[in-house]
């Protein structure tokens, strides 16, 4: 059982990403970087050229970087992390990292190794976030840094309205990320109770009351 399995990074049938992630370093714990980008530069670089000649999928490229993103959470001590992530009250839509503070709510991380239109959805996700959770984030990460810089010129003028930035995976800004998601506090999520009232009659209540 490989490690990514082991910490539930990895669940079901999801072998052919997680392979190739787990072949690319003897040990991901091991890998030695001085900052967040370049660990996962290290790591998309190393990617890359082991699927060199072969016709890797955009599903397993995406795969990948989920995996390389969230074991830099790890490494960096950012949890608990959910990933193919549900939200209550946001039906229809799996976000792919997920962090919860008591202060903002969720804090999604959207991995996308190019964007393409692909960023559109990434927006409607964030937005159906938003509506439930008003204080919530929404981080699209991306390895296509010319992507990056066209979708927050749109985020600027409010032509996308739910996601807060894009970010280039390897860049300084991508590093002050983590060091902003650092500083904050980090816990399970909270189990939501659909209902709350401090005046609730229960069968128990009324049962006492009849006669016997």
């Amino acid at each position: 059982m490989g490690i990514l399995r082991t910490l539930d990074i990895v669940k079901g049938d999801d072998q052919i990403a997680a392979s190739i992630f787990e072949n690319l370093a003897p040990h991901f714990l091991d890998v030695a970087y001085s900052t967040p980008s370049e660990y996962v530069s290290w790591y998309w670089k190393k990617y890359q050229e082991s699927r060199v000649g072969d016709d890797s999928t955009n599903n397993v490229n995406g795969k990948v970087f989920e995996y390389i993103l969230a074991t830099l959470l790890v490494r960096e001590e950012i949890l608990p992390i959910y990933l193919s992530a549900h939200v209550a009250f946001v039906p229809n839509v799996i976000y792919d990292i997920m962090l919860y503070t008591a202060a903002r709510g969720p804090i999604c991380l959207s991995a996308k190794t190019s964007l393409r239109e692909r960023y559109k959805q990434a927006d409607l996700e964030a937005i159906a976030l938003k509506y439930v959770h008003r204080k919530s984030l929404s981080y699209l990460i991306t390895m296509n840094q010319k992507e990056a810089n066209s979708v927050n010129q749109k985020i600027s003028t409010g032509d996308v309205i739910g996601l807060d930035e894009v970010i280039f995976a390897s860049s300084e800004r991508f590093d002050n990320l983590i060091s902003e998601l650092k500083k904050m506090t980090f816990t399970d999520s909270p189990t939501v109770q659909v209902i709350t009232s401090n005046q609730i009659v229960t069968a128990d209540k009324v049962q006492k009351l009849m006669p016997r």
